[in-house]
């Protein structure tokens, strides 16, 4: 690959990622802090997820990827993945919303560091060998799957109000 190559490369991942997060940014801004925490009713299945629970999710997933992106495994061992997918008493939306925060800050700023000569190297993301733009394209469809579901549940709270 190419020295320009990768350098519009990273240009266009940085803007896909950008995109993402101003979309979700703005079905954020939608949503109150109940239609925020509210998971939507399925007859008591417990595995429909809240807004909430999402951007928890969503926001330590790339904390985890993309800290010491190159040099350890995407996942970190002091990330507890499960408790993403819990409420925790007291909770509030402001600290869900300050790890949303850092974790797209630290992959922003993963993304604008990498150089050419990263992309011959191979990363780990759960002991499993990816290259660079592998890793990155999983990272970046997995931020957009999540991204997509907010826009959704805050498309379907605020069509309820009205």
């Amino acid at each position: 690959m190419t020295t320009s190559f990768i350098a519009e490369y990273i240009t266009e991942i940085i803007t896909e990622y950008r995109q993402q997060k101003a979309m979700t940014d703005a079905a954020l801004a939608r949503v109150d802090d109940q239609a925020f925490f509210k998971r939507l009713d399925h007859s008591g299945d417990e595995h429909t997820n809240s807004i909430a629970i999402l951007v928890k999710h969503l926001g330590g997933n790339l904390r985890s990827r993309w800290t010491d992106f190159l040099t350890t495994d995407g996942e970190k061992p002091d990330r507890y993945r499960e408790g993403e997918f819990t409420e925790q008493a007291g909770e509030s939306r402001q600290e869900i919303m300050q790890r949303w925060e850092r974790g797209w800050q630290i992959a922003l700023d993963a993304l604008a560091s990498l150089r050419a000569e990263d992309f011959s190297r191979t990363v780990t993301i759960r002991g499993e060998p990816h290259s660079v733009m592998r890793a990155i394209h999983r990272n970046l469809l997995h931020s957009s799957h999540h991204a997509g579901q907010i826009d959704l549940l805050a498309s379907l709270a605020t069509s309820r109000e009205q």
